[in-house]
């Protein structure tokens, strides 16, 4: 019996481990926020960050010249906004409805523009706070105008980078796996990775760590009833067995997802891919050729490409960073030996290799003849004579 109730005591500690890591893990936006990474914002999260309840305002559009600009205006002085910019003075506009307006400076009164204006009250908006929305024609003048008009409101202040986005996880509109989404739609230049933001920022990550809590909470559930009322009340044989079982296929399916190869990295941040190989045998031209333009030199000198040349590529919606590297060879000259050793670096941080070789070398040429070679075996050998010795034991 003392054993039993070790072994359950042990069981019940495991489930615990499993639910406290994964309920406290931190999300890459903001390490400031220890909030369990698929339940919404909270009073206690918004005492913690230290945010002020103001009202906020900020260009949400691109800046520069250009046909529409959109400044949005978040927290309770919005209605301030709408009676003294907007000049209303009854009953607030339609809710999310568009209507055209002319707007003015509270303080002298001035006409800065006319434009759309749409109000969102609370908790229907993208913040959950009373919102409004101002779209005026494009331009430094009319942008530095709204500004100055906006800020002359008593209560208002200009937001802070992503205190919008920050405002609504606050309020329970957004968990942090959707607001990583929407900095990842908002930065995505490929297709790949719009596909990729956009699953994040509609749940996909938020639904299967959601199923990873439930699954573990049932099995902490049942494990408690076990201990509670297993001498009491009929208690099914094997739940132990079967709570063992459930936390063992939570925790590989864990790891199966962290060990992915970083392939989610890769995407967001880009595949590296470094081009390498002796001096003179065409990697800047493969480099240029890639590009379509031609972003290195080429020279039929020897060494011209003494750094790492890096552009950004779109194959096929995925974004490949291709760099050309010096040639790898001994050499006295300072330069040419620091360009040898950027470019050693280079290869061993990168995802992907190009090995470049002459077919007119003479281990080219015999390995092109006999017919039995190992391709893996005959690049091996090659990237050990030109120095990148670590790959092999990466497995490249």
């Amino acid at each position: 019996m003392l054993l039993s109730t070790f072994r359950f005591t042990y069981y019940r500690s495991l489930v615990y481990s499993s639910v406290l890591k994964f309920s406290t893990r931190k999300s890459p936006i903001d390490h400031s926020l220890d909030h369990p990474v698929n339940h919404r914002g909270s009073d206690a999260v918004r005492r913690k960050t230290g945010i002020d309840g103001g009202t906020i305002f900020a260009l949400s559009s691109g800046g520069g010249k250009c046909g529409v600009q959109v400044f949005r205006v978040s927290g309770p002085g919005v209605g301030d906004v709408l009676r003294m910019v907007g000049r209303f003075s009854g009953d607030p506009p339609q809710p999310r409805k568009a209507i055209f307006r002319r707007f003015f400076h509270p303080k002298t009164g001035q006409e800065i523009d006319r434009g759309l204006l749409l109000w969102f009250p609370g908790p229907s908006s993208f913040t959950g706070e009373d919102c409004c929305e101002l779209h005026v024609h494009g331009g430094s003048a009319v942008s530095s105008a709204i500004i100055d008009a906006l800020g002359s409101v008593s209560g208002l202040r200009y937001a802070g980078p992503g205190e919008f986005t920050r405002r609504s996880f606050q309020n329970g509109k957004l968990d942090l796996t959707e607001v990583e989404g929407i900095a990842d739609l908002i930065n995505a230049e490929t297709e790949a990775q719009r596909r990729l933001a956009l699953r994040q920022m509609n749940g996909a990550l938020a639904k299967l760590y959601a199923a990873w809590k439930d699954k573990l909470l049932k099995n902490v559930a049942h494990l408690e009833a076990f201990i509670d009322f297993s001498e009491e009340e009929n208690i099914e044989d094997g739940v132990t067995q079967a709570v063992f079982d459930n936390i063992v296929e939570v925790q590989q399916d864990i790891q199966r997802h962290l060990q992915d190869s970083r392939r989610g990295e890769r995407l967001r941040t880009g595949v590296h891919l470094a081009i390498v190989g002796r001096p003179n045998v065409g990697k800047s031209s493969l480099l240029n050729t890639l590009c379509g333009r031609p972003v290195a030199m080429v020279s039929p000198v020897a060494g011209t490409t003494r750094d790492v040349i890096e552009t950004t590529l779109n194959i096929s919606g995925y974004p490949v960073i291709v760099s050309d590297t010096a040639g790898l060879r001994h050499t006295n000259d300072e330069l040419e030996s620091e360009g040898v050793r950027r470019a050693i670096e280079r290869s061993k941080s990168s995802d992907i290799l190009v090995v470049v070789v002459d077919v007119r070398d003479a281990s080219v040429q015999r390995f092109l003849s006999s017919g039995h070679s190992s391709a893996d075996r005959f690049v091996s050998r090659l990237l050990r004579r030109l120095g990148v010795v670590t790959l092999q034991s990466e497995g490249l």
